[in-house]
């Protein structure tokens, strides 16, 4: 199926008919409106239709909800006993919301207040956008069946890949099975089952959650294309098609559903599933429920907020990530406050508030078991060792330890490799030892080879293309890109792999105001980025037109800044907005000994 045929599948094995999942813009704010936002409680009405909204602005950020309260629907004010600014009252019967939570203080642990989506956009302003339905697993509610012994059964894999045996049916997760994901810069801490791969072609659905090369693996996709093309695969509808890039990975696969978010997809008597969408990154991301009897398993993934921040509570079995690490920052940063101690101390702090949190967020869904997973990965290439000690994870183990300590009614499952989890034993009494089968104790857990070379060569690979021999690679790729009118200058060096400058390599300015490519930093006043790259995983990305997620959460430049501002618009079009289809090289290589003159590329350093 080629990439544009794709399409929402509405009717597949008897999709129920109805609308799915949206979000809608409920209140706009411009950049003025949002700098005047003071610290603490915000009240702000839509002058379109009147409704009302409370925005929080605290350090950590902002957060929203409508001007409602739960219980009756009474407007709130400013509570005044509330010296810390904090806590609104109910103007019906009293209730009181601290916003800063979300959680109502009075009466005490009564309900949690639905959050409403900030988005803030590239110029400055703000939007709160809300789900609708908000909980649209609640539509068709099924009668809970007792299962059985054996009926489901849930087996860990490796990294964010599970199998669940439903009845007769078998569901795959995210299979990342072999080869690295984000280049060369992540590959599989757990040594998957020696069967892993024959489960993943027997399986009846694959389920892949977003586009991340740790859950969308090419290299583990292209042994299911030649053995199985046809299995059903199944993602959520993302702006961006989770698999834009099949046509170039030359990946034959031919049944990819695209299914819309909320709604409920039928594919038995007693199995069906919904795709949810992630509220900070809806076009990125995507969270699973699947019910098979009446019993709900919830799997978030990667979410940052899973479906807006609303779950449903007291599901069976609910999976996330727990790990962290997933992200170029701040250990690919150099210079200014970015020395190793500070690192350390940012990690540390970082790890530590996401373990909290992902402990808040199981306490309050209440599930019957958790287990964390999709954090099982290691920068296991000796080039990257300095990530590898520097980027400490948190541990599966720590976090149920927490977990046990906040809830302890919650069962916890910390899975290793081909580990089965009976879920109908676990739930008629989760002290029974034979509810999870653990594999061999001479099973391998961990992985110790990785096959580098066959990997990093393929990428190294794109070193040598007759493209490079022309400078005018660089106007012709980065007009390709698409991203200008932005005050950034940024200097693209290329590197070996310990990121010392080649000395046949490429190193250039793009101005990203007008698009030039200056021979020195313009006298104007503009931020500045300096990004040294290795030079196989640059020229592999410009040569397919990958994402630079690559680059950035593989771990395969380092960065530095001036003045020290994240910019979002930059990092956001380069990881997620770039064409769908790749440079036209055939098109550029006739075309590359034409005169430049009109726009020349001006090399701080010309390669030999």
């Amino acid at each position: 199926m080629h990439i544009t045929e794709l399409k929402a599948i509405v009717d597949i094995y008897s999709l129920d008919k109805m609308s799915s999942q949206t979000t809608k813009v409920v209140l706009s704010l411009n950049a003025t409106e949002v700098n005047l936002l003071k610290e603490g409680l915000n009240f702000k009405k839509n002058p379109e239709d009147g409704f009302c909204y409370i925005i929080f602005k605290s350090k950590d950020g902002l957060k929203a909800c409508k001007n409602q309260c739960k219980h009756q629907g009474g407007l709130f004010i400013k509570d005044i006993e509330d010296l810390d600014g904090r806590t609104v009252k109910c103007t019906k019967h009293n209730w009181k919301l601290n916003v800063s939570t979300m959680k109502y203080v009075n009466p005490p642990d009564s309900f949690l207040q639905d959050q409403l989506d900030v988005e803030v956009l590239d110029d400055g302003a703000l939007q709160l956008l809300e789900l609708s339905p908000v909980h649209p697993w609640l539509t068709d509610p099924r009668e809970t069946l007792e299962l059985q012994e054996g009926e489901v059964k849930v087996t860990y894999l490796t990294h964010a890949c599970m199998e669940l045996q439903l009845g007769q049916k078998r569901f795959m997760f995210d299979p990342w099975l072999k080869g690295p994901a984000f280049a060369r810069g992540w590959w599989l801490l757990h040594e998957p089952p020696d069967d892993a791969l024959d489960r993943l072609c027997a399986a009846d659905l694959i389920y892949i959650s977003h586009m991340h090369s740790d859950h969308l693996s090419y290299p583990t996709l292209k042994v299911l294309s030649e053995r199985r093309p046809d299995a059903p695969i199944y993602v959520g509808g993302l702006s961006r098609p989770v698999f834009w890039y099949l046509e170039q990975s030359q990946v034959k696969l031919t049944n990819i559903n695209v299914t819309p978010f909320g709604v409920w997809l039928n594919i038995d008597e007693h199995l069906r599933f919904m795709i949810l969408m992630d509220g900070v990154h809806p076009e990125m991301d995507t969270c699973i429920i699947v019910d098979y009897k009446g019993h709900l398993i919830l799997n978030t993934v990667d979410c940052t907020r899973p479906n807006g921040g609303r779950l449903p509570q007291n599901v069976d079995l609910m999976m996330s990530d727990f790990a962290g690490g997933a992200s170029g920052f701040p250990m690919t940063f150099y210079g200014g406050k970015y020395t190793d101690s500070w690192k350390t101390d940012f990690i540390k702090t970082e790890r530590r508030k996401l373990l909290n949190y992902k402990a808040e967020l199981v306490r309050s869904l209440q599930p019957r078991i958790y287990c964390p997973f999709a954090g099982y990965f290691v920068e296991a290439h000796p080039s990257d060792k300095y990530i590898k000690d520097t980027n400490v994870k948190n541990t599966a183990e720590d976090l149920n330890a927490l977990i046990n300590k906040l809830a302890p009614d919650i069962k916890t499952w910390t899975p290793k490799p081909g580990a089965v989890l009976d879920l109908g034993l676990a739930l008629k009494d989760s002290s029974n030892s034979e509810a999870i089968s653990n594999p061999p104790t001479n099973a391998k857990v961990y992985k110790d080879s990785w096959e580098f070379d066959l990997y990093v060569e393929e990428i190294n690979s794109a070193i040598s293309c007759e493209i490079f021999k022309h400078q005018s690679w660089i106007q012709f790729y980065y007009t390709w890109a698409g991203f200008k009118n932005y005050n950034l200058v940024v200097r693209i060096i290329e590197s070996d792999d310990h990121f010392e400058p080649l000395r046949d390599g490429y190193d250039y300015l793009v101005d990203f105001l007008d698009l030039s490519f200056p021979t020195a930093r313009p006298d104007r006043e503009h931020f500045y980025i300096e990004i040294k790259n290795r030079v196989g995983v640059m020229r592999y990305v410009v040569l397919h037109g990958c994402l630079w997620d690559d680059l950035y959460i593989g771990f395969q430049n380092r960065i530095s800044r001036d003045p020290d501002v994240y910019h979002h618009k930059f990092w956001n079009h380069f990881q997620t907005q770039l064409p769908l289809h790749c440079p036209d090289w055939d098109q550029f290589l006739p075309h590359c000994f034409v005169d430049l003159e009109m726009h020349p590329v001006c090399l701080l350093w010309r390669p030999a």
